[in-house]
């Protein structure tokens, strides 16, 4: 370790005095976790005719998604939720997905024609809403449990085999991704962050080994591409149930456990390589909600026009879709974006609740955390 990267205070218990501590290992974390989900919807158009695109779409696939609701794990409440918890989940998460799966609806209808309005199907990103309501509900019982992480396993592998339980609410995805949501509040009681962040030079061998594994799993990407652009990529979202997959075999369910096991590793591997000091990215990271809210109607346009294919499917259009990519975070985290759009992706609604609800929430402190986890200052 050198002197440019000192070793970082871990993060004071949630509900401390000391919570308005900022770790820039989160933001930065935060700000990687995002700029990959940005990239990873910016080259979707271009896997059907990139072997290059399809390959970094795996590689980002396969543990972007787990590594967002990892960290929106490691600072959710296990205890049962206050009177302020409940509010929070109605203001930062229920209330912004009824407002944006009604935007989304509109624009549909004004670009494609579509005329439904249907809040049981969230459009595109906005089922990481829902699973975060439906994550911050089911923690405190959850954790009544012996050995929550492995019940949480086994909810997610069991679900694959019912066809019943479908996209309606994001319920299949959400079960699905579960497991990461729980890993991440059990990384905190374990305090392995804590331990992270007071290692010297031995942080080193661990990020070598990380540098590692990121190579094997795109040399086993790159090698067994034709294989991988048979299989669905549906694999890699949780959705779908794996008759939907045609995976009928009894065995499906250990190809589900296998890629929970591989999201695992590949988001220790991430995490290990994010940098614990400040960078640059720092501030970035925490305006994370309104980068996955928003990025979605920059893109949409590039998408749905058709020019991500063909010629424009190239390595030189890849790489340019991967620097917008980054460029189009960095826009939608910048403070006049957060002043425009606040009324929208943070609203307060104070007229929609009895006077003792909002006079918790306005005595509960001044320090608020998003739905991802990220403080909001």
């Amino acid at each position: 370790m050198t002197a440019a990267d000192p070793p970082i205070a871990p993060a004071p218990p949630v509900g401390s005095a000391k919570t308005r501590i900022r770790v820039p290992f989160w933001d930065n974390a935060r700000f990687a976790t995002i700029a990959l989900v940005v990239m990873g919807h910016a080259i979707q158009r271009q896997t059907s005719d990139s072997n290059n695109a399809l390959t970094l779409y795996l590689f980002i696939y396969a543990f972007h998604i787990p590594a967002f609701a990892i960290i929106s794990g490691y600072f959710s409440k296990a205890s049962p939720p206050s009177t302020r918890g409940m509010l929070k989940i109605v203001t930062d998460i229920v209330i912004p997905y009824v407002i944006f799966q009604s935007i989304w609806t509109l624009v549909r209808f004004l670009v494609e024609g579509a005329k439904s309005l249907d809040f049981t199907q969230p459009h595109w990103t906005l089922w990481f809403l829902l699973a975060l309501a439906a994550f911050r509900v089911a923690l405190p019982y959850l954790v009544l449990l012996r050995w929550p992480l492995l019940w949480a396993v086994l909810l997610s592998v069991a679900i694959g085999y019912s066809s019943g339980i479908d996209s309606t609410f994001s319920l299949a995805r959400t079960i699905g991704v579960l497991p990461f949501f729980v890993l991440g509040w059990q990384v905190r009681q374990w305090k392995i962050a804590d331990w992270w962040m007071r290692l010297r030079w031995q942080v080193w061998p661990v990020r070598l080994a990380a540098v590692v594994v990121f190579a094997a799993w795109l040399t086993v990407i790159v090698v067994q591409i034709a294989p991988f652009r048979e299989l669905s990529v549906h694999w890699f979202f949780y959705d779908d149930s794996y008759s939907g997959l045609d995976a009928w075999d009894w065995w499906a369910g250990f190809v589900r456990l296998g890629l929970i096991a591989l999201a695992v590793i590949l988001c220790a591997a991430f995490f290990a390589l994010i940098p614990r000091r400040e960078t640059i990215f720092t501030v970035f990271g925490q305006a994370t909600l309104y980068v996955y809210l928003l990025h979605s109607f920059v893109l949409y346009p590039i998408r749905e026009s058709g020019v991500l294919k063909d010629d424009h499917a190239s390595a030189v259009w890849l790489l340019t879709m991967v620097f917008a990519s980054i460029a189009i975070a960095i826009a939608l985290s910048s403070p006049i974006v957060r002043r425009v759009f606040r009324p929208l992706i943070e609203p307060r609604p104070r007229w929609l609740f009895i006077p003792t609800a909002t006079e918790r929430e306005r005595t509960a402190g001044q320090s608020r955390r998003d739905p991802t986890g990220s403080r909001r200052d």
